[in-house]
């Protein structure tokens, strides 16, 4: 079933359910004899204000509130003891002074209520839901085979990398992780490559020549786009 549906597509597949022991090839290790303290290079600078705000961010959400309060009090307060008449008077320059105070006060106010009630939303890590697949274009040498190995066991162990996709030359050569499901049962969604270079994400990294990251894939074109990714891929 699985060797037809590849046939009927006319690209020759091969897939592999378990990891295959992965050849012995050269690598390479370069060693260093820098002894641990006497580093001389330049360090990664740090923002001191962002941290600080990072680390305080319900306070400094609300103190727009607290200076918009002070500055409506202290406004009121001096209009008070400062013996002008209540009723705002056009001909008075303390009194557009004072409406003035007033509409930056109330902006601060406004301010502070609209950055309580939005907040970023927290993404908390998902287990995907789909299938294990490793399929492979079965044109490729067995060295890039290696190599592409070697990469996504790399990418799996160090990274929270689930999937990865490879499309080379108008064709879908690497499909390894955990993809989406297909009507299939047990089968995974394939990738069909023309689809996906005709999309508006690839036409738009295409055009830009620089990377594209997709903050959430629930969002069109993402989700339509890529359906064989796993289906609670955030």
């Amino acid at each position: 079933m699985e060797a037809g549906r590849i046939l009927h597509i006319g690209i020759p597949w091969i897939t592999r359910r378990s990891s295959p022991r992965l050849p012995n090839f050269p690598r390479f290790i370069c060693a260093s004899s820098i002894q641990r303290g006497s580093y001389k290079g330049p360090k990664p600078g740090r923002d001191w204000i962002a941290d600080w705000v990072s680390k305080n961010d319900d306070a400094v959400r609300s103190l727009p509130i607290y200076v918009g309060g002070a500055s409506l009090l202290a406004v009121l307060f001096n209009r008070a003891i400062s013996g002008i008449a209540p009723v705002a008077d056009a001909s008075s320059s303390q009194s557009r002074a004072d409406l003035l105070t007033l509409g930056l006060a109330v902006t601060n106010v406004l301010t502070g209520l609209v950055w309580i009630s939005i907040r970023p939303k927290s993404i908390t890590p998902v287990e995907p839901q789909g299938v294990e697949c490793q399929v492979i274009y079965s044109h490729l040498p067995e060295s890039v085979v290696s190599e592409i190995l070697w990469v996504w066991e790399s990418l799996s162990a160090v990274t929270c990398c689930k999937s990865l996709v490879i499309v080379y030359d108008c064709q879908c050569i690497v499909q390894i992780g955990v993809a989406a499901k297909s009507l299939n049962i047990g089968e995974p969604f394939a990738v069909d490559a023309a689809k996906l270079m005709q999309g508006s994400v690839y036409q738009g990294v295409l055009k830009s020549g620089a990377q594209s990251y997709l903050a959430n894939l629930s969002l069109y074109p993402g989700r339509s786009e890529l359906p064989f990714l796993p289906s609670n891929t955030q």
